[in-house]
């Protein structure tokens, strides 16, 4: 692991807010030169601290009026191997996101539908056939609040 100083912690805590920031504005925000920024950022891009950086969707605006979070326990009596069930359930285009838990249930699921009767059709035809699926609690998300990471 390498050691992170508080400038790469600042560096990182405005990137996590706005990672559009061009090595340019970070180096006046940071009261440093671009290049010493771009050395940085690429530092902690090759130690795998940064992973990646992506946009954000409105959902809602592309048709997908619900999010459902799905506790989903694996039925003991198949034998069905972990990989195969994260191996169909990350196929399905609505499943966002695949968590493998600790818990009453195996793995939480977050998925989008563009509305409830998708949402029903989207569990009965496809979650619920996987290989493996067993008891499924489903919990609609109502309000988000966005916040930067725990930096």
């Amino acid at each position: 692991m390498i050691p992170h100083d508080d400038i790469d912690m600042m560096l990182l805590r405005l990137l996590s807010e706005n990672a559009e920031l061009s090595a340019g504005a970070l180096a006046r925000r940071l009261n440093m030169s671009q290049p010493a920024i771009w050395r940085r950022v690429r530092r902690l891009e090759e130690s795998g601290v940064i992973k990646g950086r992506r946009i954000i969707l409105d959902r809602e605006k592309l048709g997908f009026g619900v999010t459902v979070f799905l506790g989903v326990k694996l039925s003991g009596k198949k034998g069905v191997p972990l990989e195969d069930f994260e191996r169909a359930v990350s196929a399905i285009p609505e499943v966002q996101t695949v968590e493998h838990v600790l818990g009453m249930y195996d793995y939480r699921l977050r998925v989008v539908a563009r509305d409830i009767a998708d949402f029903e059709r989207v569990l009965r035809r496809r979650i619920m056939t996987l290989p493996g699926a067993g008891d499924v609690e489903a919990n609609v998300l109502l309000s988000e609040e966005r916040r930067p990471g725990p930096l």
